[in-house]
């Protein structure tokens, strides 16, 4: 299985995205990886033999601020869009970028193509919960409007997902709304409550509030983009805020409060541990027709061997493969009828 690579993708570029492809390539060895990007910045990088990882040089970088479908337009041969490109020929399964999202959302819609039956594929990530197990959230912001009909989409998506790569066997999933009563929310809510309702193939269990998220309420959690990329920023700002409290709290409490921290150092680093995203893998835009993953910007090798890991687990389960088949068979029967 190969993996196209976006070297030169994300804040750290290309060393960060190098380490993690060289700590992931000596636990994975079933994996090949295609490092696209400026050869003599990557070949910096390397070092030893690296027998499963091979280089095509690159001009040309999509910048964060690039407009996202001008930049793949018009940089065609940026180490994104080449590495897309790669997916889209089949000389690689799955496309890893830690790059500018929305070009690397137009280029996983543009270049590799959504799944034809999915309107609007969505971007997926699993989110942290008190008791470690996380949740799956989408949309988190690949489209700023959905319809309800979008909304039943992510739901079968979701599903997917968190049985084929979390190993849940009937996932929860939960409408993200502003109360629980089946009557809340807007119109667009109002539908898709109806529409996941009636779906039999998920195991709807109604509205849910964003309160509860971390409390682990569905293990898959559906909203439009906007909503969602709101709710995900607003949790990790508050995860990241709450860890330097906490750390102030403890070096400003004098010598007593740096005991206490020292005897509760074990719990504390498990708490990090659980709110940590580097250790949850990236984001999936779900719902073309291979595995695109958006690793974080600010990423470092831990972070990119994670997303890599998450690569391995969808590409072994074949859960795109599964979903194309699933919507096949979605459009054979309702064309019988």
């Amino acid at each position: 299985m190969k993996i196209a690579v976006d070297a030169m993708g994300g804040d750290f570029a290309p060393k960060a995205i190098v380490d993690g492809v060289k700590l992931a390539s000596k636990d994975f060895p079933n994996l090949e990886f295609i490092l696209f990007g400026d050869e003599a910045k990557i070949k910096e990088c390397l070092d030893g033999e690296n027998k499963n990882i091979s280089i095509i040089h690159t001009t040309q970088k999509i910048e964060g601020t690039d407009e996202p479908v001008k930049a793949i337009r018009k940089k065609k041969d940026s180490s994104m869009v080449r590495a897309a490109q790669a997916v889209k020929d089949g000389d690689a399964d799955a496309l890893l970028s830690a790059g500018n999202t929305g070009a690397l959302l137009a280029s996983g819609l543009f270049v590799i193509g959504r799944i034809k039956q999915v309107e609007r594929p969505a971007l997926l990530s699993t989110l942290p919960t008190i008791d470690g197990t996380g949740f799956d959230m989408l949309d988190l912001g690949a489209n700023a409007e959905n319809t309800a009909k979008h909304l039943l989409n992510y739901g079968t998506l979701g599903t997917f997902y968190a049985k084929n790569i979390r190993g849940i066997e009937n996932p929860r999933v939960g409408l993200l709304n502003n109360g629980t009563e089946p009557g809340k929310g807007t119109t667009l809510t109002k539908e898709a409550f109806k529409l996941l309702e009636a779906d039999e193939t998920i195991n709807f269990i109604g509205n849910i509030e964003a309160r509860d998220l971390l409390d682990g309420v569905a293990d898959v959690v559906v909203t439009d983009g906007f909503t969602g990329n709101a709710v995900l920023k607003t949790i990790e700002g508050t995860a990241s805020n709450m860890m330097k409290l906490l750390k102030e709290a403890i070096t400003e409490s004098g010598l007593r409060g740096k005991a206490g921290a020292l005897l509760l150092k074990n719990g504390l680093l498990g708490l990090k541990d659980k709110m940590d995203y580097e250790k949850a893998g990236g984001a999936v835009l779900f719902g073309v027709k291979a595995p695109v993953i958006k690793s974080h910007g600010s990423s470092k090798e831990q972070a990119i061997y994670s997303t890599i890991k998450q690569i391995n687990r969808m590409l072994e389960s074949n859960v795109v493969g599964q979903l194309v088949d699933y919507y096949q068979k979605e459009s054979e029967t309702q064309t019988n009828d």
